[in-house]
């Protein structure tokens, strides 16, 4: 019978925690959410997609309307640009009231920007959205971004995974592996690309083939500069010089961009395409820009995916604010119509699992559109390599192939 009070009494005293910390967590938020009202949140985002900025100013609205909460997207060709401007900000000694708000970013971006201080947070593991939806054990991209612990310091806000893209029209059984698009290229001259790094896809097609043709696989989740990169890399450079010979344009010029080779896909100037947007294909088929005959798949052994984030520079002029954008980017009214085909496409963040009965039935409900593939057919999500490997193989690839 003691033995029973005393467990009681335990339970008791741990809801009562937990009901505090509730309770300490729910009065911090009205806080935030206090400061936030009237600010204006200037978030730096790529701005390469029509759909994407629409799906943005979708949520600007939102968040005004909701939060009275201002977010302005400032459109970028690159995320390294605004990293690169916080960074002169500091230099300058400009450590508050700084240009960005919000970042879209990850990878070598995040990392460079966590290793120069240049971050505001911790915070992602305070905002109640994440708290309530987020599972930090579904996946090791939540927690390492390429290698780079997450620490709270970024919020995740989706989950993408390289797909292909072809014409059953035209093409009745793609290449799936890099062996067999390079066999693809060598028996149809011309019809074989991909984008031109430092363009981000272009980089991670370096990744991708280098995943498949290394036998140092172990050494990609390491540092470049600690093993050795010219062995290691030795098979892909190898592949590069047999596939440009054979490449669109004899590997003399590339596409700048995944838009760019759905344009030649719809042109019939190649027979492949590839997105880092799993519902890159349904978007294009919806807008008109490819034929309702191209479909999706993915490489037999799987293809790289990874977790994009929003970071908060360290002297943001709105930090509260640029919470509540966050958090509210990781409601699942906002996940639900990012991964709807023909808004974005995007893979939520959210574990389905901590989404009530009726947030299930809207995913559920959600239309995938002829050409996005299924979780399912997804397959298997490649790890990605540590950042430094991004900067390290771009610099090489410049190096041997850029005109």
């Amino acid at each position: 019978m003691k033995k029973s009070l005393i467990a009681a009494s335990i339970m008791a005293s741990l809801a009562l925690t937990s009901l505090t910390a509730q309770a300490e967590t729910s009065y911090l938020w009205q806080d935030t959410l206090d400061q936030a009202k009237g600010q204006t949140v200037y978030f730096n985002a790529w701005g390469g997609a029509d759909n994407i900025n629409d799906y943005i100013q979708w949520a600007a609205d939102r968040i005004k309307e909701e939060y009275d909460v201002t977010l302005k997207q400032v459109k970028l060709t690159d995320t390294s640009d605004a990293v690169n401007r916080v960074l002169a900000e500091k230099a300058a000694g400009k450590d508050s009231n700084g240009s960005i708000d919000l970042i879209w970013l990850n990878g070598e971006n995040f990392r460079a920007m966590k290793d120069n201080n240049l971050l505001f947070g911790p915070f992602s593991q305070s905002l109640p959205n994440y708290v309530t939806y987020v599972d930090e054990n579904s996946r090791q991209s939540l927690t390492q971004d390429f290698g780079t612990p997450v620490d709270g310091m970024e919020s995740p806000w989706g989950m993408a995974q390289v797909i292909f893209m072809y014409d059953t029209a035209t093409l009745s059984s793609p290449p799936k592996s890099m062996a067999e698009l390079l066999n693809f290229a060598k028996a149809h001259p011309g019809r074989i690309t991909y984008p031109e790094p430092p363009q981000f896809l272009g980089s991670t097609f370096l990744k991708q083939a280098l995943y498949e043709l290394t036998a140092y696989r172990q050494a990609l989740s390491q540092p470049a500069d600690s093993v050795n990169f010219d062995t290691v890399t030795a098979p892909l450079w190898a592949y590069l010089d047999k596939l440009h010979k054979v490449a669109w344009r004899d590997g003399q010029t590339f596409p700048s961009s995944a838009e760019e080779m759905m344009r030649l896909l719809d042109d019939q100037e190649i027979d492949v395409a590839l997105s880092f947007d799993i519902s890159a294909a349904s978007v294009q088929i919806d807008q008109g820009n490819l034929p309702d005959t191209v479909r999706s798949y993915v490489f037999t052994n799987g293809t790289i995916g990874n977790t994009h984030f929003l970071a908060i520079p360290y002297n943001s002029s709105a930090t509260a604010g640029a919470q509540v954008v966050a958090n509210f980017l990781l409601s699942p009214e906002a996940q639900i119509k990012k991964q709807t085909p023909t808004i974005w496409g995007d893979l939520s963040v959210l574990s389905y699992a901590k989404l009530s009965p009726a947030e299930q039935a809207q995913f559920n409900a959600i239309p995938r559109g002829i050409a996005t593939l299924s979780i399912e057919e997804l397959g298997q999500t490649l790890p990605e390599p540590h950042s430094s490997w991004v900067g390290a193989l771009e610099t090489e690839w410049r190096k041997r192939y850029a005109q």
